[in-house]
């Protein structure tokens, strides 16, 4: 496995700057969470990581390897990426889905070969798909259909996977049912995750590694405890809160300052 990276990493969308002079790692075999408020530019930096969009300045390395240095397909072949809600025609099946994740390995006659197929029913199982795998995703719940988007991009069989906001609009359940897919893939199947998330709870509970944005730089990254702090927050988010360390795994619990009552309370 290698380790995914940006160096002085700038974007630039027409004349506006989005990302300004980010350098990040996401360590291998881990789970790197991206958080930030809304419009700070975590989900141009996760394209930019999966080579979508082009960078004004600095670079994108895979193992210390300039991302250049590979064609397309060969990175897709490394770095797989499942953008927020991801649309496609409902009457397809799961399985027709899923093996579009192939498309990386397929020969120039972009034919399913017999170890395409087989890295599809990995990924359906994986998923808990197999057994939906004929049905439209018209047919699914929406933490099912969410599912079947991951279930594609582990057919990708990447070494990264890079997630923006798997749980949106989905309620609570569903939300963590595909939390802890995330997590099963990573610590099981070894996969490393870079994954951006707007919920600070769920960051706080999962990430391995925080890397915390404002306005298209990176104020901190680090461990839990060197990115979810008072400081840190009130610079991302901008918000008043007190952190409480909780359990064996001393996982942060937030809690955030009531105006209207001058107190604190935990969320």
């Amino acid at each position: 496995m290698a380790t995914l990276s940006a160096s002085h990493v700038s974007v630039h969308y027409g004349s506006r700057q989005v990302l300004t002079d980010v350098s990040l790692i996401a360590p291998d075999g881990h789970m790197t969470v991206i958080l930030g408020a809304n419009g700070c530019g975590k989900s141009t930096l996760l394209r930019a990581l999966a080579r979508l969009i082009p960078i004004s300045s600095g670079e994108v390395l895979f193992g210390g390897r300039s991302a250049s240095s590979f064609t397309l397909r060969e990175w897709a072949r490394r770095v797989g990426l499942l953008p927020q809600a991801p649309t496609c025609p409902t009457e397809l099946t799961v399985r027709q889905l899923v093996s579009f994740g192939r498309y990386p390995h397929q020969r120039f006659a972009k034919r399913m070969e017999p170890r395409d197929w087989e890295a599809v029913t990995r990924a359906l199982h994986a998923t808990d798909l197999a057994d939906k795998q004929d049905e439209p995703l018209s047919a699914l719940s929406g933490g099912q259909r969410q599912r079947a988007w991951i279930a594609m991009a582990l057919a990708q069989e990447t070494e990264v996977l890079l997630l923006d906001e798997p749980t949106t609009y989905l309620d609570l359940a569903h939300g963590l049912d595909v939390m802890d897919l995330v997590v099963d893939l990573n610590r099981t199947h070894g996969r490393t995750i870079v994954m951006v998330l707007h919920d600070l709870h769920l960051a706080a509970r999962y990430a391995d590694w925080m890397v915390a944005m404002r306005e298209g730089r990176v104020v901190a990254q680090g461990k839990a405890g060197d990115v979810v702090t008072r400081d840190v927050l009130r610079e991302v988010f901008e918000i008043d809160a007190e952190i409480e360390w909780h359990g064996r795994a001393k996982r942060p619990v937030i809690r955030y300052y009531e105006r209207w009552k001058g107190d604190f309370y935990r969320a």
